[in-house]
């Protein structure tokens, strides 16, 4: 059997090009399967899940949980603001005492950059990073690029935009990996103020200029205004933002061209994207949930092979 390079998702840069693909292949197999009137499978009857989110999270929560019980295994879920963290207890003595009850692989959103990283080293499980602060969001990112290979067949040479919140998004960073792991040509779109100093390094375009990346794109992810994160006003009003840097049915009719639009949610309708251009043909923005379930079951699923091959 094919099986991963990697014993835990912690983030998009540690992966290889033939992890990603094998992950698609998975997902296509699991994609077949939640579409059936029966969706679950008992691949992963005997494995215990744990969900831990240290963050407000609906979207990601939810398909990792579905993805788990999909999968048959058995899940608890934790949320911090309930818990013993509250009381001053630690990342580590948390996750060891959810550790003593069995547990084989940990879910985790956390809001410091490197939290996944740092538990991988410190505790004995698998796991799986749900985002970490502006760090990454690895699972978004495959399904992103799922979801474009599904509509624009290999990623090869497709040039493919991120308008927005760069600098506070952890789905920007991820995609800008795991496109260019793919071969796609990236550029990233937003007030100056928005876009990392150093994002070129990374082998992306970078425009303020709104109209002239559209136009140059095959695909465009629109990226959520990320305010909890911002300590500081990094542009004039909501407004004067929109009319810059949201996507609505005047831009798209100026283009005179078919581009594919996508979003990680939550969509601030009327900032970022208008009702009427999110609700359109050419948004994938539902695809990607559905997506969303079948790569994190193709996730689970290759890790758990993993964990059970090194431990036998």
């Amino acid at each position: 059997m094919e099986q991963l390079s990697v014993n835990h998702l912690l983030g998009i840069k540690y992966l290889k090009k033939e992890d990603i693909q094998l992950i698609f292949k998975t997902a296509d197999h699991f994609k077949e399967v939640i579409n059936r009137p029966i969706k679950k499978v008992p691949s992963l009857r005997d494995i215990t899940i744990a969900n831990l989110f240290f963050e407000n999270s609906t979207r990601t929560k939810l398909s990792f949980e579905l993805a788990e019980k999909r999968l048959s295994a058995d899940v608890i879920n934790f949320s911090a603001s309930q818990s013993s963290v509250k009381k001053g207890e630690t990342l580590i003595d948390t996750v060891n005492n959810i550790l003593a009850m069995k547990v084989d692989l940990i879910v985790m959103r956390h809001p410091y950059p490197g939290a996944a990283l740092f538990l991988s080293k410190n505790v004995d499980a698998c796991i799986i990073n749900a985002g970490d602060g502006t760090h990454e969001h690895p699972s978004q990112a495959l399904l992103d690029a799922y979801s474009l290979k599904e509509k624009l067949g290999e990623l090869k040479g497709k040039k493919i935009a991120i308008v927005g919140d760069i600098l506070h998004s952890r789905v920007a960073l991820s995609n800008i990996y795991a496109l260019k792991i793919l071969g796609a040509e990236l550029q990233v779109c937003g007030p100056k103020s928005l876009i990392p100093k150093h994002i070129e390094s990374l082998g992306v375009k970078m425009s303020t200029d709104l109209m002239q990346t559209l136009k140059w794109c095959d695909a465009v992810n629109m990226l959520r205004i990320q305010n909890e994160r911002m300590n500081l006003k990094y542009f004039p009003s909501t407004r004067e933002y929109a009319q810059l840097y949201g996507l609505d049915a005047k831009k798209i009719t100026k283009l005179k061209k078919e581009i594919l639009l996508l979003h990680p949610g939550p969509i601030n309708r009327g900032v970022e994207i208008t009702s009427d251009v999110a609700d359109s043909k050419n948004a994938i923005i539902l695809d990607q949930v559905e997506n969303g379930v079948a790569i994190r079951m193709a996730i689970i699923y290759l890790l758990v092979a993993k964990l059970n091959i090194s431990s036998t």
